[in-house]
């Protein structure tokens, strides 16, 4: 399936900075049986002084932009034309759950990839006591034996109907601990409660940043976290299956309706834009997407 995908975030800043900063992951990558990117365009007005493009430690796409002048508002727009590959059908070959340590304990791979990097508390998600208690009963309710996939599709489901999607209940500061206690938040606390719930398992667990098909097909209803950049989780199931991807948001694992722009171990490794500037007052900002299918 190719798609033309759209994006335009808009900024205005109650005073004018001094000096400003972005660094941008915006722009998605080739992803070997996943996706092709065809096509790319990122506009940012005002013009920078400076813009860099590079890749961070797993591989992201980065643009940084420096302004040494006064700014008092930033345009971003994006245009990108992807084809999101079928992903091939396959068995269940993960290890049982139980079993995982031992498989982790003999990977001694330290890549971008490695599980590795995706096991312990990170800066987004630290080990939270409530949201390991809730995992590990969602694994003892379901007989306390299933395998590393299945534990991860049993984990996604539960909080799916656990949560409500809620886009007022959070802010993007928000916490997994806070969200989870109060049962309601965006597609990013969606994903760090999983990531925190999948790593007090014993699985490695990362964050993903994205598109979500704005029109369904025929017939299917629209899905939640469509009208921004959406999130959701990949975790590993072994070196057999490898990563997979879960949009708890949804409760669906992440196919051909998803394009993936950036992954982490949270948000802060995967966030669209980060900032530093020299400014005084609050900001105001706006987002607006689109990701049609070109066939249509």
């Amino acid at each position: 399936m190719i798609y033309d995908i759209s994006l335009a975030i808009d900024y205005e800043y109650a005073a004018v900075s001094d000096r400003a900063r972005t660094l941008m992951r915006l722009l998605p990558s080739d992803l070997s049986g996943e996706q092709r990117v065809l096509d790319t365009a990122l506009t940012i007005t005002p013009r920078p002084d400076e813009r860099r493009e590079e890749r961070d430690f797993f591989g992201n796409c980065t643009t940084t932009a420096v302004w040494h002048g006064p700014i008092d508002a930033l345009h971003l727009v994006l245009k990108l034309r992807v084809e999101r590959l079928t992903p091939p059908g396959s068995a269940d070959l993960s290890p049982l759950l139980a079993d995982l340590p031992s498989t982790l304990d003999g990977v001694r791979d330290l890549g971008p990839c490695a599980p590795h990097h995706f096991r312990g508390p990170s800066a987004r998600v630290p080990l939270i006591p409530a949201i390991s208690r809730f995992a590990q009963a969602v694994i003892t309710k379901a007989g306390g034996t299933p395998t590393t996939r299945q534990a991860i599709e049993l984990l996604g489901h539960a909080l799916h109907e656990e949560m409500r999607f809620d886009a007022e209940a959070t802010s993007v500061e928000t916490g997994p601990e806070q969200a989870f206690e109060q049962r309601s938040g965006v597609c990013q606390d969606f994903a760090h409660i999983m990531i925190a719930g999948l790593r007090a398992l014993g699985i490695p667990a990362g964050y993903v940043s994205g598109f979500l098909r704005t029109n369904p097909p025929p017939g299917q209803p629209r899905l939640e976290g469509v009208d921004a950049m959406h999130a959701w989780v990949c975790a590993w199931a072994g070196p057999v299956t490898g990563w997979i991807e879960f949009d708890p948001t949804n409760d669906q694992p992440a196919g051909q309706d998803y394009v993936t722009v950036a992954r982490g171990r949270d948000y802060l490794d995967a966030a669209p834009v980060l900032g530093a500037m020299r400014s005084a007052g609050g900001q105001a900002s706006r987002h607006a997407v689109d990701m049609v299918p070109l066939e249509d």
